[in-house]
């Protein structure tokens, strides 16, 4: 689906819209989701099921990179801090110009303000990453130790 060229300016109206892109995104895959009630916690949502729940940051871009075919997302929280380890599990980045996401590993981003995310395929470091909702399907099948890897769009 083709999303609207003209960008939303306020930042919190921005984010509470692509939290709402996240939110449905997740329910056309199948993936369970739960918003967390409040604004004070490290992480916007919370995807899973019992047995493992994954702790998703959801963030947005719309600045492009000054030199090259990317945009720089930020990654860091209020008043401009880096999120400590363990603020959530995965990073859900969207570049709304281009109308794709990054789901990223909080291991990839931990520490960093900023990320760089190139939406041609270039071999970028975030490539692999690229619409990768795969990642909250890769989890272990409650009290079996099993782990489940189905393929999801």
């Amino acid at each position: 689906m083709k999303r609207r060229k003209k960008f939303i300016k306020d930042k919190k109206q921005r984010g509470e819209w692509v939290e709402s892109l996240f939110l449905a995104r997740l329910n056309e895959l199948g993936i369970i989701v739960s918003k967390p009630w409040g604004d004070s916690r490290s992480f916007d949502f919370v995807v899973g099921r019992p047995g493992h729940f994954s702790a998703v940051q959801v963030k947005c871009t719309t600045a492009k990179v000054r030199y090259g075919a990317g945009y720089v997302c930020k990654v860091c929280g209020n008043g401009n801090k880096r999120y400590p380890r363990g603020s959530f599990d995965f990073l859900a980045a969207y570049v709304v110009p281009k109308d794709v996401w990054y789901i990223i590993p909080e291991n990839k981003v931990c520490g960093m303000k900023t990320i760089c995310l190139f939406t041609e395929r270039n071999k970028a470091r975030y490539e692999p990453y690229l619409e990768a909702w795969h990642l909250f399907w890769r989890a272990p099948e409650a009290g079996t130790g099993v782990e489940i890897f189905d393929t999801v769009g």
